[in-house]
């Protein structure tokens, strides 16, 4: 079973590449292995990973997703999921995203983390974290699903390199001692209009749990958070659909603002 798995996974990750690269859905793999274990979807992301990095690609750090009540809700699932970030998905506030280089997106506003030091190992203290930490900032996640509707399982999305497509990031601020991500209250605004709001305690109760709890799941795979990396806590309210000619911001009392805008 183990080479059937293994050539099961490598086709499986091929064809998620291939469906990004030529804009064309593919089927939700549990619709064909229904039940597909979290470990073997994780392997299966991994191992597209591993094939963008052949081609040049370079990692910059890690997304956790589902980590809020709002998000887990809209995905029906109970759990976390994570995802790798590559340097070319990753633009700056202000950037500017063609929507027909995406297939079904959609975008979350959430407080992202830049790490200082190495993060890793199975019991990571909330202080560790913290202390991890370099700087803290606003993101805007654009996702997407390369399979044919966003009816999928987390076990889907987690071999979609949990959905994630683009990332903005905001201006990075250092994390203050005084500054308390928690109660952090972010307004998301489509072409000045706010449609969404949520407060950073939506992520885990703390954004910061985002960072024990990925570095647990890295472990359990011999990784960790390296320094330089970064962190996407978590969207704090559901996904938002991704229009063309559109801009969306996210802002909040004590981090800069970002922005995205869609051609």
């Amino acid at each position: 079973m183990d080479g059937q798995e293994d050539r099961w996974i490598a086709a499986s990750a091929s064809a998620l590449l291939a469906a990004e690269y030529e804009q064309v859905p593919i089927e939700a793999l549990t619709a064909r292995w229904p039940g597909l274990p979290l470990a073997t979807a994780y392997r299966v992301q991994a191992a597209a990973v591993a094939r963008r990095i052949a081609g040049g690609a370079r990692v910059v750090g890690h997304k956790a997703g589902v980590t809020s009540k709002a998000m887990q809700e809209q995905m029906g699932v109970d759990e976390p999921d994570s995802g790798v970030l590559l340097d070319d998905m990753v633009l700056p506030s202000g950037s500017a995203v063609a929507r027909s280089v995406l297939m079904q997106p959609r975008v979350e506003a959430e407080i992202a983390f830049r790490l200082g030091c190495d993060l890793a190992g199975p019991n990571v203290s909330g202080d560790e974290a913290r202390a991890a930490v370099k700087e803290v900032f606003l993101a805007l996640e654009a996702i997407d699903t390369r399979f044919t509707s966003w009816r999928i399982t987390v076990a889907d999305s987690v071999a979609d390199n949990a959905s994630c497509a683009r990332v903005v990031t905001g201006p990075m601020v250092p994390l203050s001692a005084d500054m308390d991500l928690a109660a952090e209250p972010l307004v998301v605004s489509v072409d000045g209009t706010t449609v969404a709001t949520g407060e950073g305690r939506a992520v885990l109760g703390d954004p910061l749990r985002a960072l024990t709890w990925l570095a647990g799941r890295l472990h359990r795979c011999g990784g960790g958070l390296r320094a330089g990396h970064l962190v996407l806590a978590g969207a704090v309210h559901a996904s938002l659909p991704l229009e063309a000619r559109s801009t969306v911001r996210a802002r909040s009392p004590h981090l800069p603002p970002v922005e995205l805008h869609v051609r």
